[in-house]
């Protein structure tokens, strides 16, 4: 059994909304920030685990893709906003097991 295909729905949505940003929202040409800045925007919205967009897409009003989209939208902000505040912050040590 293989689970290649699983992948949560958000993501490419994120994704998106990220390289259609404005330069100035992103002042960081570095990939470990807009990494972050996915990462937190990931974690604001509900996890969507489908095997196929179309899956999805097909089952959607337009109403609830016209909200999911306005979702990503506010994730993505609060994420750009909150990774510039916390991107002179010292990370905290993890250890390998």
């Amino acid at each position: 059994m293989t689970f290649d295909s699983i992948h949560n729905y958000y993501e490419r949505l994120v994704l998106d909304e990220i390289a259609h940003l404005p330069e100035t929202l992103l002042p960081h040409d570095d990939d470990d920030f807009v990494s972050d800045v996915a990462c937190v925007a990931l974690n604001q919205l509900p996890a969507r685990y489908v095997r196929h967009n179309v899956d999805m897409a097909f089952y959607m009003t337009a109403d609830e893709r016209e909200q999911m989209e306005q979702a990503v939208q506010r994730a993505v902000r609060f994420a750009v906003d909150y990774v510039n505040k916390h991107n002179d912050t010292e990370r905290p040590h993890t250890y390998s097991q």
